[in-house]
């Protein structure tokens, strides 16, 4: 197993991105602590993994409250003997489908914040236990890539993920800690609404090499390698899962 014996913090852990991540690195042997604002929907994840035979803890937490986070990862890192991997794919609260000209600043700044600050705010606390360690993995997710029309300032957030995420490789891989992006172009499969679903796969396979889209399974995959020794030699940089839909 790829990831035996290690502990993974999941923020978001009851969303569909999160619940993959988790179902992946259960099934590679790590132990998952689910993290977020719903404790129904962090059993269900967590029910999910034990079924199939992995290990889960769920904590009901806000990834913007410092304290909380900070009191998680310590009790994570001193109950079960480590931090290894942390990933916080908390709701962006993006509002799509309006123009930049007809946006108020308000609904423009809010996945740019919510973003920014619970990527730092998580992998900061995480950083804290990996740094005395010399080991660990902090992943980002979304990346960067071509714009696209009346997505308000979602794009925006994920840059500003990118420019932490390359201030946090250079700092802390003295430490012997990786810092990694699994860059998408949208995970139409997260979207619960069948119609709307849909038609943002049709847009999103329609602007790929491979004329298909990554699925959750894919996403999964794809963090366990990040996280795992496999990529042992990868930080500063991100993984494209974009089936060809950006260009690096």
């Amino acid at each position: 197993m790829l990831l035996e014996g290690r502990n993974a913090v999941i923020y978001g852990g009851g969303g569909s991105i999160g619940g993959a991540v988790a179902r992946a690195f259960a099934r590679e042997g790590a132990t998952v602590h689910l993290a977020g604002s719903t404790q129904a929907k962090l059993d269900a994840v967590a029910d999910a993994v034990r079924t199939a035979g992995g290990r889960a803890e769920t904590a009901q937490l806000d990834a913007l409250d410092e304290r909380s986070v900070e009191a998680h990862a310590d009790a994570v890192a001193s109950e079960h003997g480590s931090l290894d991997i942390s990933l916080c794919v908390i709701s962006q609260q993006d509002v799509q489908g309006t123009p930049l000209v007809e946006m108020t600043v308000d609904d423009f700044m809010r996945p740019v914040d919510v973003t920014t600050r619970s990527m730092f705010i998580t992998a900061r606390a995480a950083a804290r236990h990996m740094i005395q360690q010399r080991s660990g993995v902090i992943l980002a997710f979304g990346g960067y890539g071509d714009p696209w029309p009346n997505l308000g300032g979602l794009q925006v957030s994920f840059q500003a993920v990118e420019a932490l995420r390359r201030a946090l490789s250079v700092e802390l891989a003295p430490h012997g800690v990786r810092v990694v992006t699994l860059q998408t172009n949208g995970i139409a499969e997260s979207i619960s609404d069948p119609e709307r679903r849909a038609a943002i796969e049709a847009g999103i396979v329609a602007n790929t090499m491979l004329g298909r889209a990554a699925s959750l399974d894919d996403v999964g995959n794809a963090a366990v390698f990040a996280a795992s020794d496999w990529a042992r030699t990868i930080t500063a940089s991100k993984i494209n899962i974009t089936c060809g839909g950006f260009v690096d």
